[in-house]
Formats: structure tokens, sequence, C-alpha cells
């Protein structure tokens, strides 16, 4: 059952925190205007690990949080804990006000019926109702107290708008797509209908505070759309965990990032998306210029150290009929300056961590204009209807569009030669290599750690004559995977990680033409912009088939074929619709 925290009438006044104790949050009914939810230095370990290295931050009935980072860096540990759920090691929450948490799993029982979710969430808003119903009889009454009792009464029935709550449900059902049917049981929906009849829920029941983890997942076009102008209206504070660009650009005020910063503690940004993207790629560039200048002097300092040890060694002995005395003295000067250089360099431990990797596209060329592959009235029944033609060239772009079962996949397996068409043809150049990133992962041995399956593909490339040895760049210089993350099984990596070694594999072919299949799922926000810059800026030729709003938005100058599936598309790819030909 989506989860709201349960609310007392009375409105309690919040509890000074005692030193070095953490503070549940307090003020559970709605408070409007007055709401205010804050963090203070939340630390949480987990298993050794600091999960929540210090995160702060202060939501207003006015502002709209992102929370971003890789997987694994405490978004929704964050969620669980400003909800009450979990408590901080150390640090302080204070709510005044109610709040609605949506997470990405949803319990119920199995008699629970998508009525008892609407109930659940509903039953303040009824209250306040019931109560302005009694208060205004009492007031009919002339009874004594009535007067205050109704103002009061009346106020928490507004701050909820409780009149509208189940318009406002089934309007969000439908709009999400849930269906409006409250005699549904729920364990017969799709993990994809609870989630949306919980956001539903939660939209209707206009708790002063919405914790969201990734709402976005299992909405259709219509869906976002709805729930993007729902959060943009939303009269209350919002803290919002999405690898969506596009609802993060969108909807939020501020972003809170919680991957690592340079002094180890997450980061807030303002100014919206925006102000995240200029903001952490400053942050960034300051950080790798004090790691370098750190990683110099102490390069400086070690061969001083070497200098002076070889003097030690060899250097100081002074011409033969030197006296002893003479020799003694001139070895203990040198003695004492490999001293102090050893001094020196102990003391210049290098206190920057390392900086986040960084991807580095390695140069794909192909001559402009150079033919490439044209396919010609390809189709495949019940996957791709046809025909459909596409001509690609050295350096041209093309964005694929379509709702899902248009045959994007299909499209771009028939353009890679992973597979071949009923009808028409594929013609790839002599010498021309084609690289594709499926959607899937590529099938690997579990055991193989990163760095050997890269070498693998690195080996057989050669052996096929397909690279020369010396074209392939190395796994780590691809900013792609960290050295520790290399020595890894496969079997071990996170999606996000084997997502990142497909895209190492795909680049150590050195494709004159890329084709790419949903390349953001399972990547970080900060490497899809990466990517996203390095598709812009590659000499090769580039197909990319997304669903990815903001990557669609980025991308919208590129030509577009689109393979159908109402006009979604062509609103965000700048009205170009490129019926069944791309050239």
């Amino acid at each position: 059952m989506p989860s709201t925290t349960p609310r007392p009438s009375p409105i309690p006044a919040p509890t000074p925190p005692s030193a070095g104790s953490p503070t549940i949050p307090t003020g559970q009914v709605a408070a409007g205007g007055r709401a205010q939810l804050r963090a203070d230095a939340l630390h949480l370990v987990r298993g050794g690990r600091d999960v929540l290295g210090g995160a702060s931050l202060t939501v207003t009935p006015s502002s709209r949080w992102g929370v971003v980072g890789e997987n694994g860096r405490g978004k929704s540990t964050l969620l669980h804990v400003l909800a009450g759920r979990l408590v901080p090691d150390s640090g302080h929450v204070r709510r005044i006000g109610s709040l609605g948490l949506a997470e990405q799993e949803m319990d119920v029982g199995a008699a629970t019926l998508v009525g008892d979710i609407v109930d659940a969430e509903l039953a303040d808003a009824r209250a306040a109702v019931a109560a302005l119903e009694v208060a205004a009889d009492l007031l009919a009454d002339d009874r004594p107290g009535a007067a205050d009792a109704y103002a009061e009464a009346l106020q928490r029935a507004e701050a909820l708008q409780a009149w509208d709550a189940d318009r406002r449900v089934d309007r969000a059902l439908e709009a999400l797509g849930a269906g409006t049917d409250r005699d549904r049981p729920v364990t017969r929906l799709s993990v994809g209908q609870r989630y949306r009849v919980r956001l539903a829920c939660l939209l209707g029941a206009r708790p002063d505070f919405l914790l969201l983890d990734e709402p976005t997942n299992h909405l259709d076009g219509s869906g976002l759309d709805f729930l993007t102008d729902a959060l943009r209206s939303w009269p209350g504070g919002v803290v919002l965990v999405s690898h969506d660009r596009a609802l993060l650009a969108d909807v939020v005020t501020d972003i809170l990032d919680l991957d690592p910063s340079a002094d180890g503690a997450p980061v807030a940004y303002g100014d919206g998306y925006a102000g995240y993207r200029r903001g952490r790629e400053a942050a960034v560039h300051r950080w790798v210029q004090v790691f370098e200048r750190e990683q110099a002097e102490h390069a400086r300092l070690g061969e001083d150290l070497a200098r002076a040890q070889d003097r030690l060694r060899t250097g100081w002995r002074p011409d033969k009929g030197t006296g002893k005395h003479q020799r003694a003295t001139r070895a203990a000067g040198v003695a004492q300056s490999v001293r102090r250089r050893r001094d020196a360099l102990a003391e210049h431990a290098i206190a920057t961590p390392e900086p986040p990797l960084r991807l580095a596209m390695p140069r794909l060329a192909t001559r402009p204009g150079t033919p490439l592959l044209r396919a010609v009235s390809v189709a495949v029944p019940g996957r791709l209807a046809g025909p459909v033609d596409v001509d690609l060239a050295g350096g041209d772009r093309l964005l694929v569009t379509g709702a899902n079962g248009s045959g994007k996949s299909t499209l771009l397996a028939l353009l890679a030669g992973s597979s071949a068409p009923a009808d028409g043809t594929v013609r790839v150049s002599d010498g021309m290599r084609v690289g594709l990133l499926a959607q899937e992962t590529a099938p690997l041995p579990g055991r193989v750690t990163a760095a050997e399956a890269y070498r693998e593909r690195v080996g057989r490339l050669v052996v096929d004559d397909v690279i020369d040895e010396d074209d392939a760049p190395s796994l780590t210089a691809l900013g792609l995977l960290d050295a520790a993350t290399a020595r890894r099984a496969v079997g071990t990596l996170s999606m996000g990680q084997r997502r990142r070694l497909d895209l190492a594999l795909l680049l150590a072919g050195r494709p004159h033409l890329l084709l790419l299949d949903e390349p953001t799922n399972h990547l970080s926000i900060a490497l899809v912009d990466e990517l996203t810059e390095a598709l812009q800026r590659t000499e090769a030729a580039v197909v990319v088939a997304t669903h990815d709003r903001q990557l669609r938005r980025d991308l919208a100058a590129w030509p577009a074929l689109d393979l159908g599936g109402g006009a979604g598309d062509d609103d965000v790819c700048g009205g170009r619709r490129g019926g069944n030909q791309a050239g």
C-alpha cells in the first residue's frame, strides 16, 4: 500500500533535537503554507559504507528538489530518512506538514482492492470534510466555541482541497493509464499498473510534501505529460529521485547531487537542471585542476628524492686523496638532504580524491560524404512495417523515433547485419565498420573480468583484420570504467557498469557507423550528457533510436525517421516527420 505517514489531528509543535541525537519528523497534518521539511547533515552507514555522507536540504511549499547520483549512492535511502522510515546515524530531520512517499516497490495484501488504496490515501480529506460538517452543525446550534472549531475545520479542509479529492484521484488514474475501476484486486495488476495507481492516489491526496522515487517508470508519453504538469503546479514541496533528465529539466528548482565531490560531501545546486549542469561541470573542472597540481607536485618531490638518493649512493664521493673527515662530512650532508626530501614527499600526500571518470570518445573518422550503408525497402512482418529506406554516408546523423513495437530495434539490427530483412536489402560499403549498441547487454561469461572481456574483444578484432592492434584504446583510457571496476568479474557488475562495458566493447572496434538503441538506459546523468556531446562531435555517422525525451530534445536538429506511434514524437523532435525514408 502506498505509504503516507499517519497524521494525528492536532498539529504538534516541533521538538528541538538534543545534541548528537537524530530527530524523527514531527507535524503530520496538512500545514499548507506553513509546511517545511528540513534535513541537516544526514549520515547513514550500511555495511561499513557511508551511504549518506552529510546530505542536507530544506524543502518549502515552493521548492521542487531533484536528487541525482549513480546507482547505490543512497537516493532511495534519503527518501526513507526524510519520511521517518529510517533513522540516520547522525543528523536531524524536522517536518511540519503531511507527507506522501511513492517507493519503487509496492507491497499489498491478497485481498487489497484499488479502492482500498484510494480510501487509505484520502482518509484525511474525508475526515476533514466530516469534521467540517460536524463543526457546521455546532455553529448552527450556536454552541460555545463553535466558531473557532468551524474556522479550524474549514482551514484544514481547504488546505487539503478535500471536497475535490476523489475527483482528482479519478482524473489522475485515467490520465496515467491506470483505469478508474476501484473494485479491481491490486494483485491482478501489472507492476506498471500498480505504480500508476499509487502515483494517482498520492496526486489526488495532496499531501504537503511528495517524495517520489523514479516516478516516470512505466509511464507513456501522455502519462509523462500529465505528471510533469501536476508537479509543476504542485502547491507543496517535492523531492524527486529520477534519472529522467527531461522531467528534471521541466520540473525541479534545485538539485542535490549524491555523487562524490572533491570533499566527499553531497552538493546542492540551484537554478534547476541547467544550474546543476553548469555547476557540476565547473566543480569537476576545478577538481581536476587541483588533483593534477597535487599529482605534479608529488611527482616533482619524488624526482627530487630519487636524485638525492642517487647522490647518496654515488655522487657524494669526492676525488681520490680527499681526507676521510671531508668525505664523512659530505656524506652526512647528502644523507640529511635525502631525509628532508623523503619527509617532504611524505607530507605532500595527495589529499584530493581522484576526479570522476569522463568519457573520452576515440576518433571514429570517415570522410564526409563517403557512402557507408544503404537499406532499400526493408521490412520484417510483425516487427517492422515496410518498406523502409535508409541511406547513410560519413558524418551523417539520424534520429529514429516511434512507439513501442514500431520496429526501431529491428531496424537497427538489420542495419548492423545481426539479422536479415524478410523483404528488401541492406548493403554496407567495403571496409566500413558498423557497430551496434543493443538494448540488451552483451552475453559474457560471468567469471571473466571486465578487462579480460575487453582484451578478448580487441584480440578478436585484430585477428579478424577489423582493426590494427594499435587502433584500439585501452579500457581505462575510454573513461568508462576505473581500474578497480575493470578487475571485477562481469557477473558482479551493476546494470550501469555492464552498460558502460558494452559501450567500451563497441568503441573498441572504432566503427565508422554507430547504431545506438536506447543508449541512455542504465547510464548516469553525467555520462549521458558526456555521451550526447561526444555524439554531436564525432566524425562517424550516428543513428540513435530512443524514447529518452531529453536526448530527443538535444538531437532535435538531426534528420528524423518516424516509424509510427502518434504525434508525441513530432512534438519533441521539432515537428519533423521522416515517413519511412531517411537519407
